[in-house]
């Protein structure tokens, strides 16, 4: 090699060597930044394999199904979604429906569903339904239509296969191979096994059908939307505009009839559960007891009281034997275990933290099994033989999440902490019996990573280690990893508020930095500060010479239901009190120049970053709105009614709590981004606020994204709009200075 050709490499191999600056074209490219994930871990019946869902390497965002045999070996494809449908169709408004519900934002193979035996998979691709047989390794299309089918599963004896189709609901015989409609009078406002917009939305129950463990019923739901208005949404999109007709159920207003029938499906014998005499509830949940019963829980519209009903699925006959009160609301959980006696598990919330009870067959309070003022999570699995149950939650600091187990046949017993490790556990699914379980696991220097665990915690194999070596995506951008500080302020009423902050990169303490907080504060959505593998976003913020800081203020859940419910009746009250208080933090630091510090949020932090500077005029030198709700009285019944109360019943809580009542307070410049489909928060909550600071004459910016709804999807969107605050923020905070 010539001397000018050995310059060059050695160069070239200086110029690798140098670390990397994460950018934002990168952020959003793949391989993904973080790793590869393994999703949606289930065991198999028989507890032989762990199957998953993992993204494509050179396209992350589209999802194939993998799985491992716990056993030992390497993780294998099952199925190349892109092998099975090389390019699929176009969704329909139904599916796109599901999946914003569902924060789905992936293609290829997002859900699936094992039959009992173990002998096959369902899942939904190409609008239509697979099912894969494991022994000969083939996958077929059950049927193939025009029409979407949605919500497809087996059912849990193996025989059927259920889904919707036309607002109906079907049934696939696998023996025979014959479908048939159980219902056919769906259509316009009439809709069949269907879980409705808040239902989907706001209470964690996206199907309205479920078969008995036997296969011989089906209980499912009828929803009628006749008493809805149509409101007409204009979808902006691209190329064009259409008027779209939903039937959107604002705070206030008429909400759905619902009606829950049976059916044999032997016999083809129907009859109509007795929900009670009141019309206006909702049905939160529905399981099938070991007993053969239907479990029911039904909720007030005020969400104020919770019933536990029993249902006899030969005749409908319902009996309450559970009642759950509380003066501001009940969350709703999945916290309904039937044991094989019976016998039951359940959470609450009425000590003030979530616990666990246990009840005879009849609603009977056999013991309290929990108790302390630390947070269940989640009931994870049950050990049957010994007599224990598996929580997640946190004992000892909010910002971790671990597993746990402690006995539900004595009660008294102080839980045992199952996991380890400094962090943040999630996607737990427990193998049979809660012998072992899979778990993901992230810390503020660890992305996540998937292992199988015995029931004592100690790991038996990886699924998906991602280590953080030279070989992982982020290896390049290791060097300029910015690690957050950890701290606590102290809110009016004393409670404990936790706060995260990220330095710019080169930090100089002599120097004083713009800053930019990043908020959402809502109820019901997991915090901010939570120790765990942090988006990397924040990371951009930071190396782009900000300081980068996030504060969980009161009314952000897990903390316990005083925390939470402080904002009771008065959104935009204590959250922005509370940022205010991280704001002041922020102000009193050397390092901070008080007078460039922005915010930013999307969704409740999108109103939180138009109602906290409009509360404090002049503190802030920008702040960036994404699909902010503005009028309470614009979003839906069901999450806005539970903290709220009804604009009828609370005018006065409505009105303070709108971005309207504050605009003599607006002096802050302000980007608002919305998705000009935007079916969840929708485009009027924005469009309304650009009309009055028109007439008003108030200066403001905005980016508005045609076609996209709540969230902005895809590669170059997400690029935009990211790169869109960034320039935002840069000219009003100067982070160069």
């Amino acid at each position: 090699m010539s001397p000018a050709l050995l310059l060059l490499a050695s160069l070239t191999l200086a110029q690798e060597a140098e670390p990397a600056a994460l950018t934002i074209e990168r952020l959003f490219a793949s391989p993904d930044l973080d790793g590869p994930d393994a999703t949606a871990t289930r065991f198999s019946p028989d507890g032989g394999l762990i199957t998953f869902l993992q993204g494509k390497e050179e396209d992350s965002s589209v999802h194939d199904l993998w799985a491992i045999d716990v056993d030992g070996g390497e993780p294998f494809l099952l199925v190349d979604s892109r092998e099975l449908v090389p390019e699929e169709r176009e969704l329909s408004e139904a599916e796109i429906q599901l999946r914003e519900r569902a924060r789905i934002t992936g293609s290829g193979i997002v859900a699936y569903d094992w039959d009992a035996q173990g002998n096959a998979l369902l899942f939904p691709l190409d609008s239509d339904v697979f099912y894969y047989d494991l022994e000969s390794g083939t996958a077929r299309r059950l049927m193939e239509t025009s029409a979407a089918e949605t919500d497809s599963r087996i059912s849990p004896g193996g025989r059927y296969v259920g889904y919707i189709r036309d607002q109906n609901l079907f049934v696939h015989d696998l023996e025979s191979g014959n479908e048939w409609p159980i219902t056919s009078e769906g259509g316009d406002t009439l809709s069949y096994g269907m879980a409705e917009f808040v239902a989907q939305e706001e209470m964690g129950r996206s199907t309205g059908y479920w078969f008995s463990p036997d296969d011989q019923h089906v209980a499912f739901t009828e929803i009628d939307e006749s008493a809805i208005p149509v409101s007409y949404r204009v979808d902006i999109q691209g190329d064009g505009a259409s008027l779209a007709e939903q039937r959107y159920p604002y705070a206030g207003e008429a909400n759905v009839g619902i009606r829950l029938f049976i059916e044999n499906l032997e016999a083809g014998i129907r009859v109509e559960a007795d929900l009670g005499d009141e019309a206006d509830i909702y049905l939160a949940r529905v399981n099938w007891t070991p007993a053969g019963q239907v479990a029911v829980q039904r909720q007030n519209r005020a969400q104020t009281r919770l019933d536990l009903l029993l249902i006899d699925p030969e005749t409908g006959e319902s009996t309450v034997i559970l009642t759950e009160t509380d003066p501001a609301w009940i969350n709703l959980t999945n916290d309904l275990i039937f044991l094989n006696d019976n016998s039951f598990l359940w959470t609450s919330e009425r000590s003030g933290f979530r616990h666990i009870y246990h009840y005879d067959s009849t609603g009977g309070l056999i013991a309290q099994i929990t108790d302390g003022e630390w947070q269940i999570n989640a009931i994870e699995g049950v050990d049957p033989d010994s007599g224990r149950v598996y929580f997640s939650g946190w004992m000892r600091d909010a910002r971790q999440r671990h597993l746990y187990s402690v006995s539900y046949a004595q009660a008294g017993e102080t839980p045992v902490q199952v996991t380890s490790g400094q962090g943040w556990w999630s996607e737990i699914s427990m193998g049979p019996a809660a012998q072992t379980f899979v778990a993901s696991f992230s810390g503020p220097a660890t992305p996540p990573n998937t292992a199988l665990y015995d029931a004592s915690g100690e790991r038996l194999r990886w699924i998906e280690e991602n280590a953080l070596n030279e070989e992982h995506p982020y290896a390049p951008f290791l060097d300029h990893h910015i690690t957050p500080q950890r701290g606590t302020l102290t809110a009016s009423d004393g409670s404990e508020l936790h706060y995260v902050m990220y330095l710019p990169s080169g930090f100089d303490p002599a120097r004083a930095y713009p800053a930019i907080i990043h908020v959402y504060g809502g109820p019901g959505v997991g915090r901010r500060t939570r120790l765990n593998w942090a988006p990397l976003d924040h990371q951009v913020f930071a190396q782009a010479g900000y300081v980068y800081f996030m504060l969980d203020n009161r009314g952000t859940p897990d903390r316990g239901h005083a925390f939470e419910t402080a904002l009771h009746r008065a959104m935009g009250g204590v959250e922005v009190e509370d940022q205010l208080a991280g704001l002041a933090y922020l102000q009193s630091l050397d390092f901070v120049a008080d007078n460039r510090i922005g915010i930013w949020g999307w969704s409740y932090g999108g109103y939180m970053s138009l109602m906290t500077p409009l509360q404090a005029p002049g503190a802030f030198a920008a702040a960036v709105s994404g699909a902010p709700v503005t009028d309470w009285a614009l979003y839906d019944t069901h999450y806005t009614e539970r903290y709220m109360g009804t604009p009828q019943n609370n005018p006065e809580g409505y009105e303070q709590s709108s971005v309207f009542a504050h605009l003599d307070g607006w002096e802050t410049p302000v980007l608002i981004m919305h998705g000009m489909a935007d079916d969840n928060v929708v485009f009027e909550n924005s469009t309304r606020l650009f009309n009055v600071l028109q007439e008003r004459d108030l200066p403001f910016e905005m980016m508005t994204y045609p076609g996209q709804r709540h969230g902005i999807r895809g590669e170059m969107r997400s690029r935009h709009r990211l790169r869109t605050m960034l320039d935002f923020f840069d000219r009003h905070l100067q982070p160069g200075e």
